[in-house]
């Protein structure tokens, strides 16, 4: 009876180990339901549920995963692995996931900044001398807000020459800052977006190049969802820009199939409004 008492004495109750853990009650009522994180003991005849000190460790960690947006699925694929290239395959692709949705609200804050503002051609990028070298940091925010400007530029029905050069150069220079610190997929975009500049300038070889390039990073990562899609709708915009419409009609057709693949419904409609502008 003493090992016993001694047991359960090592036991905490819910609501105490839910504010040691960070979690709410209903949330560790739910993770037990879901089978994320059980109770060491539910009673029988009051359904209280009571766990072991050690679990802390676990509950801390669901928790910080969850402050970074980690699906559950993929919270319970981290926990029952101890494989450690495990555990960073599933963060990467967390990751990927992010700064896709980011790369969606960078459109939408760069439309709701030209709604908002009486100069929408504004720059965005900071005016303030920069450092001879930039940490990746820096690059990161340089090659984000230069690919806002890039759009603030693509989206003037006005432009001057110097503002097409200026979109050529800014479009560049985002796609050189992702190179530099950037995945596979923000060069891919940076691609993506060189490849849409010179097409709506009419420049048929250079669009045809940066798709082909946005294309074949795309294929060598295995994107799918909004990044492949994207990409056949560049080779067919590029492809309407040098006049070759059976090819416009084949990549739309590949990417207007791809359109089931994209999971978000804001990123398909962005790729579909892409896709009714082309012939």
């Amino acid at each position: 009876m003493a090992q016993l008492a001694s047991h359960d004495d090592d036991l905490l109750p819910i609501g105490r180990f839910a504010r040691l853990a960070g979690l709410s009650v209903g949330a560790l009522r739910h993770y037990d339901e879901l089978d994320l994180l059980r109770p060491t003991r539910t009673d029988p005849q009051t359904g209280y549920r009571s766990y072991r000190r050690e679990q802390l460790e676990t509950a801390r960690t669901i928790v910080a995963m969850r402050d970074l947006e980690v699906p559950l699925e993929t919270i319970r694929e981290l926990l029952a692995t101890d494989d450690p290239a495990e555990r960073r395959r599933l963060l990467r692709d967390h990751r990927v996931r992010i700064e896709a949705r980011t790369f969606r609200l960078q459109r939408v804050l760069h439309i709701l900044g030209q709604l908002s503002t009486e100069d929408p051609t504004a720059m965005t990028t900071t005016t303030t001398a920069l450092p001879p070298e930039l940490d990746p940091a820096t690059r990161r925010k340089l090659a984000a807000e230069l690919f806002n400007h890039t759009w603030t530029l693509l989206e003037k029905p006005d432009r001057s020459p110097e503002e097409d050069d200026e979109m050529i150069h800014s479009a560049h220079a985002s796609r050189f800052h992702w190179g530099e610190v950037g995945e596979p997929v923000h060069r891919a975009r940076g691609e993506w977006q060189c490849a849409r500049v010179y097409s709506v300038l009419g420049r048929a070889e250079p669009a045809l190049w940066h798709a082909r390039r946005c294309l074949a990073i795309n294929e060598a990562i295995g994107s799918g969802d909004w990044d492949i899609a994207s990409a056949y709708e560049a080779m067919a915009r590029a492809y309407l820009t040098a006049g070759d419409l059976d090819d416009v009609a084949a990549w739309k057709a590949k990417a207007t199939a791809a359109l089931d693949g994209i999971a978000d419904a804001d990123d398909r409609e962005i790729v579909e409004g892409d896709l009714a502008s082309l012939p």
